[in-house]
């Protein structure tokens, strides 16, 4: 097997994973407070980031070492926050309408690159950016103010995630990537740690057996994606993570009996067309750039 078709492969079964995740977490969200769910999760996790870290060339003292101490914690913050938002949406929201409000991930990565990174976009990225935009407004087109109101929770998880990529870019430019992994897990463990105990709730035995496969999603899901960069590119990637929303979607109508409306299904047509296009163009930039030794030209 070629180095392309297993990273491939490991996306395929990454994505297959992340919405068996996604599935339980809509399950025990309704059921459990989200934060407590998300502690349970993240020792997890967590356990997960050291055996890593310590398995890594240089060990644990290499991964605790950065550059950017405050940037790394606020990163560990952003992300256990939205996955208490992403729960909490799966449980209130759905799982389809949800994935289709999380696939403006990359508009609102461009946005913000602009602002925090300092990136230069030229015509085409910013008419992605705008089409997305209105993908994303036909997306929340609300039966009601109930619904307005809900969809606020996806929203602003897909915007912290966006904050938590952008800043993941930043860091990366003297920081490791093991270095920033480790603090992922490290710094949100700690900061749920302090929260989940208030929202303490005791599992129905069965329950313990649904945590416990959220567990060895939440690890192995990114065990996977982690293999996948290492033979292919971001933007070979992320245009195949929005079979997230096609699997959501099936699980969504045929097990928790969502209803999808033509206003989700079209707005997230265009906000996934939006995406790819967004991705694509950056590494075509990013290319040119590198070939020619400057800075990203505006596209």
């Amino acid at each position: 097997m070629t180095s392309k078709r297993k990273g491939y492969l490991f996306v395929f079964i990454a994505i297959l994973i992340f919405t068996l995740q996604d599935a339980t977490s809509k399950h025990m969200g309704g059921l459990y407070p989200p934060v407590f769910i998300t502690m349970i999760r993240y020792w997890a996790f967590a356990a997960f980031v050291l055996i890593l870290a310590a398995r890594s060339s240089g060990g644990l003292r290499a991964a605790v070492t950065t550059r950017h101490p405050v940037l790394q914690i606020l990163r560990g913050l952003l992300l256990v926050s939205q996955i208490v938002l992403v729960i909490a949406s799966f449980a209130s929201v759905g799982l389809a309408h949800s994935q289709a409000i999380f696939s403006v991930g990359p508009i609102f990565v461009a946005l913000l690159s602009i602002v925090i990174l300092g990136e230069r976009v030229g015509w085409r990225r910013w008419t992605a950016i705008f089409v997305g935009l209105i993908g994303v407004m036909v997306i929340l087109d609300p039966t009601g103010d109930e619904q307005a109101s809900l969809l606020v929770v996806p929203v602003s998880s897909a915007l912290i995630f966006a904050f938590y990529v952008v800043t993941t870019r930043l860091v990366s430019r003297e920081d490791s990537a093991m270095t920033s992994f480790f603090y992922t897990g490290a710094a949100g463990a700690v900061a749920i740690t302090l929260i989940g105990p208030f929202y303490w709730t005791w599992f129905a035995p069965v329950d313990w057996l649904w945590m416990g496969l959220l567990c060895i999603t939440g690890t192995s899901s990114h065990f996977f994606l982690i293999k996948a960069y290492e033979y292919l590119d971001a933007s070979e990637v992320q245009p195949l993570t929005y079979l997230q929303l096609v699997f959501a979607s099936i699980i969504g109508v045929s097990v928790f009996g969502e209803v999808l409306s033509v206003n989700m299904i079209v707005g997230a047509v265009i906000v996934v067309a939006a995406g790819i296009f967004t991705v694509w163009r950056e590494s075509v930039v990013a290319r040119r750039a590198g070939a020619a030794g400057t800075h990203p030209p505006r596209a």
